[in-house]
Formats: C-alpha cells, sequence, structure tokens
C-alpha cells in the first residue's frame, strides 16, 4: 500500500469556491491539498454568466455578498490578473409599473448594509437609458456592480493556490471518504498514476451540484438538484449596452465586453446531473423577450450557445457553514446560480472558520440543517 499522504486541510472540488479557499487558507499557513476530478473552473464557476453584483440579492446574503465584492476590486493583487472585471454598474430593469415599488423597497433596505442604489422611472428613465426597448419602464442602478470573464477568474485562483502552496491535483475525483474518530480518510484516483491515500484534519465540502455526495457520506443530505443556466454570446456589436443587466422577476440577464460582443442568459438548458447543453427552444424565446429590451440585438449573429450544471436549494440560498454531524467537517455549495459575486468572499469565510473557528460574516441563514433531511431521488444530485 502506498503512503499516506496528510494535509491540514483537504479541499474537495476546484470550482471558484474551492479554488478559492484553498488560495486563502495557503496564504494563512496551512497545508492544504485541492482534489478536482476534471479541471479547476471547468464547471459552474467557469461557465456562468460572469456577473459580479450585490443588487437584487436577498437580505440574508449582503453582508457576504459586500464581503466578497470588496475582494474582487484585490484580483490583480490576488490572482495576478483582473479577470477582465469591469465595475460597469448593474441596471435591475422593471417590465411594468409594479415593479417599480419593490425596486424602492430594495434600494432602501440594501443602504443599511452601505449598498447604494438609485431607482429611476419614467422620463428620467429614458433620458438616461436611450438605448433600452420599450419592454422596461424603469429600473434600478447600482454602481458598485459590474462582470468579469469567469473563464480566466476560476482558473486563476486556482493557480494562485498552487503559487502558495497548495497541492492542487486535476483530474484526480476522491472516490472515499470516512473519519475515523480523529481524521477524515480519503482516497482519490488519478486519470494516470496508483491510487492516492489521502489524511487531513479537516475537509471542505465545496463539490459543486456534486456535494451530496460528502454531506450524505456524513448524513447531510440537502434537498438540492441540478440547473443547468442557458447562455450564448453574439458577434461583436458597436459598443451600446451600458450596464450589466437584469430584470426584476428574472428572464433573461446582459451585458456587452469591451469587444462588443452580448453575453445575454435566461431559462434553462437541459442535462443529466454530469454534463448540460444549451437549448435552442429555450435560446430562442428568451431572445426575443431580450430584445424587447435591447432593440440593438435584432439582427445580431449568435456566434456560440453553452450551459453547464450547477446546484439549487429550495431557498436559492447556498449551503455555508461547519457540519452538524462531523468535526471538522465544511460545507460550500448549493449556490443556486448566484455564486459567482460570492465564491472569493465563501472561501475567506471557510479560511476563517478553518483557523479561527468561527467568522464575523454572518451565515447562520446557510445552515445544513435548515432543511429537514430528504432521502436521494433521481432529480437530485
Amino acid at each position: 500500500m502506498s503512503e499516506t499522504l496528510h494535509y491540514d486541510v483537504v479541499v474537495a472540488g476546484g470550482g471558484l469556491v474551492g479554488a478559492s479557499a484553498a488560495r486563502a487558507l495557503a496564504e494563512r499557513g496551512l497545508k492544504v491539498a485541492l482534489f478536482e476530478r476534471r479541471y479547476c473552473g471547468a464547471q459552474a464557476s467557469g461557465v456562468n454568466y460572469g456577473g459580479v453584483r450585490c443588487q437584487g440579492r436577498p437580505e440574508v446574503q449582503l453582508p457576504l455578498a459586500m464581503r466578497a465584492r470588496r475582494i474582487w476590486d484585490r484580483l490583480p493583487e490576488l490572482i495576478g490578473i483582473d479577470g477582465e472585471f469591469v465595475r460597469s454598474g448593474h441596471l435591475r430593469l422593471a417590465r411594468r409599473e409594479s415593479d417599480l415599488e419593490p425596486l424602492d423597497a430594495w434600494s432602501a433596505m440594501a443602504q443599511n448594509y452601505g449598498l447604494s442604489t438609485t431607482v429611476f422611472r419614467g422620463t428620467e428613465f429614458r433620458e438616461r437609458f436611450p438605448w433600452l426597448g420599450d419592454g422596461a419602464v424603469g429600473g434600478s442602478l447600482c454602481m458598485s456592480d459590474g462582470h468579469a470573464n469567469p473563464r480566466l477568474v476560476s482558473p486563476a485562483f486556482a493557480r494562485a493556490a498552487r503559487a502558495l502552496g497548495a497541492d492542487v491535483r486535476e483530474r484526480t475525483p476522491i472516490t472515499s471518504v470516512t473519519h475515523d474518530g480523529v481524521r477524515f480518510q480519503l482516497t482519490a484516483k488519478p486519470d494516470t498514476g496508483d491510487e492516492l491515500h489521502v489524511s487531513c484534519d479537516w475537509l471542505l465540502n465545496t463539490s459543486g451540484a456534486w456535494a451530496n455526495h460528502i454531506a450524505g457520506t456524513f448524513g447531510e443530505r440537502v434537498p438540492m438538484h441540478a440547473i443547468y443556466p442557458n447562455m450564448w454570446v453574439t458577434e461583436p456589436l458597436p459598443k451600446f449596452v451600458g450596464h450589466n443587466l437584469g430584470v426584476y422577476g428574472g428572464g433573461v440577464y446582459a451585458r456587452q465586453v469591451e469587444r462588443g460582443n452580448c453575453v445575454i442568459g435566461g431559462g434553462r438548458g437541459t442535462g443529466d446531473g454530469e454534463y448540460a447543453q444549451p437549448s435552442a427552444d429555450t435560446t430562442r424565446a428568451v431572445m426575443r423577450e431580450a430584445c424587447a429590451l435591447l432593440p440593438a440585438l435584432r439582427n445580431a449573429l449568435l456566434i456560440r450557445t453553452w450551459s453547464g450544471v450547477e446546484g439549487e436549494t429550495p431557498d436559492d440560498n447556498p449551503i455555508i457553514g461547519m457540519s452538524r454531524t462531523t468535526p471538522r467537517l465544511v460545507h460550500a455549495f448549493g449556490f443556486s446560480g448566484g455564486g459567482f459575486l460570492l465564491a472569493p468572499g465563501v472561501g475567506e469565510v471557510l479560511a476563517d472558520l478553518v483557523t479561527q473557528g468561527e467568522t464575523a460574516t454572518p451565515i447562520d441563514a446557510f445552515a445544513v440543517d435548515r432543511f429537514a433531511t430528504v432521502p436521494a431521488t433521481n432529480a437530485e444530485v
């Protein structure tokens, strides 16, 4: 039998949450290993829409979101690149007059967390945003929000973790995990090479849509199912979209990158819990709505569509925090399509829990035991 490798912390899952946690822990001097069954940032973390927004989040997420947002300004220092992060502002559109009142209410609430938004309506809205079509009657603008390129950001956090001394192992799935009463005992099987035997004092479950494999092993399976966000990108167009766009009530989101391409998303693709693919029917339906909001898209050529696999919880809030059954097991998954902004902040929170036993950022609303334990179904992951 090969020698057992020992680490202070093993991170199971190399998405943006896991990679940011590995970087933060390595920076604090711990011996860290990150195991990813494919490539770091290749799943939801690397194929999402790329919105970096605090606006529109439920109140319980705002302390974490504000902590995370401050980290995005430090990307060059932390990971060596800016990840094409642009502080474009996020404009949350109202499609009907009745949508403006909740936008006003959200704006007032967000002020309590130091987040400033401005709601526009009527003539002022039309004059401020002449590039918008009749599909919107008003909107709330948060200028501190923006967007970035997930294909760059997620792998860069993993590279930064490695540069700080973390043992980052891609194409190396964890095949079994137990707790012997003192430490976690794991086996992992790289695509090439012999099976690895690993022990660790702490285990971070950051396995995204597949996190119930570990959570369930320790009696903490949550009612999470796979979703497949549907996205596409246009040919380069003359610059006209002034902000990262969302819509109150959901349905469509859009942004334009410096090269002129418009990244648009909405609805769901299809998948089997393991792989995802975009839906042409969904793309056509949502594109009609996008064109009502952005008339300049009507003759645009779509050059690529894609999807990814993400885990969604019943309340659309993630699972973040200590296990209730197993010492030194920490969960962070189920981000329900809204984890891109949050992930660097979550990584810091996880590092707090490991090194300090607590965090100053409120996370009680994300406890793993807030749902009744349910048996697995075919729709769950």
